[in-house]
């Protein structure tokens, strides 16, 4: 009895072990799709500076391994560290004035004084000279979305390039557009500690289907669609987000986003991995002040800062939500 038992549990192990092994192949596969030389110069220039009461905002580039380079914001507190840091992503709602770096900065500089060093890019799509894509199933829609989750990564070396960051205490904010690119850097990019991911997709198995991609396919041609979808199907942030853990996963939605449902944000949020938290909020896709203070609240728990007083928080300015252009 006592043999069988062993050769039982050696059976249940080496399965366990076998799959395990499998598990870290099709990551590493999955991964090697973003690789790109850590160790490249950031070739980091600063274009301007403005001081304020609690922090410095510097205007910097830096190069990104994908071409060009990146415009960012990057805030300091006063002192000397070590401080935790976040890497900042916007949305990218099509007529708004904050589709760019200054969506979070006001909330960059107040979490300046609980001792946060913050990094906040320009999306691509944001920066000069950008030239629109206006073709859905255009290709280069796939390679912009790989570029966005590599200046990202590329974000978090100048972070923790500076002796006052703390490389342990690293998070990561992206709301809509960069959401999504958050959720495939929680289980890419291990050196994250926490993510905010605000209105959001996770998975593009459960936007596949819905209704609205239904109808996009059917209008763009079931056979382009498909393929495009096989040939990037690494970009997919299910294979990744599911795999987040030990990362901490906050995900905020609103209740009237008509991009995204209550159900389909459920959707959403069972796709990741433990620990995580979820919440929907009465609001559209540009939130309220109560998920702006709940995520401060959670930078400040899981970073390990200085706690942010109400009356801070409550003087950041709201985000407005233009209307949807026809």
């Amino acid at each position: 009895m006592r043999i069988r038992q062993s050769l039982q549990l050696l059976a249940t192990f080496l399965l366990l072990f076998a799959a395990c092994v499998a598990g870290s192949a099709q990551e590493a596969d999955l991964a090697r799709h973003f690789d790109y030389d850590r160790n490249a110069p950031l070739n980091l220039k600063q274009i301007a500076v403005q001081h304020r009461a609690n922090a410095t905002v510097y205007d910097i580039t830096y190069d990104s391994p994908k071409g060009g380079v990146v415009p960012a914001y990057l805030v300091v507190p006063k002192g000397r560290g070590p401080f935790a840091a976040v890497v900042w992503g916007h949305w990218c709602w099509q007529n708004s004035s904050m589709r760019n770096r200054k969506e979070f900065l006001e909330e960059a500089v107040a979490l300046a004084q609980s001792g946060l060093v913050s990094l906040l890019p320009d999306d691509p799509m944001s920066r000069p000279g950008y030239v629109p894509i206006n073709d859905p199933i255009d290709e280069r829609n796939a390679t912009q979305f790989l570029q966005e989750v590599v200046d990202m990564q590329r974000g978090v070396d100048v972070l923790t390039a500076r002796r006052d960051v703390d490389p342990k205490r690293m998070g990561y904010v992206g709301h809509s557009c960069n959401a999504a690119v958050g959720a495939l850097l929680s289980g890419l990019d291990h050196r994250f500690k926490a993510f905010v991911l605000m209105a959001g997709t996770t998975s593009d198995e459960i936007s596949q289907s819905t209704k609205a991609f239904q109808d996009f396919r059917q209008k763009f041609g079931p056979e382009k669609v498909d393929a495009l979808i096989a040939k990037y199907s690494y970009l997919d942030q299910g294979k990744f987000i599911s795999h987040a853990t030990p990362a901490v996963v906050f995900l905020q939605y609103g209740a009237r986003d008509e991009g995204i449902t209550p159900q389909q944000a459920q959707q959403y949020a069972a796709v990741v991995s433990e620990p995580k938290q979820f919440k929907i909020y009465d609001a559209e896709h540009n939130l309220n002040a109560e998920a702006r203070r709940d995520r401060i609240h959670f930078l400040v728990e899981q970073l390990k800062l200085r706690s942010v007083s109400d009356s801070v928080i409550l003087g950041i300015p709201n985000l407005y939500q233009p209307p949807a252009p026809n």
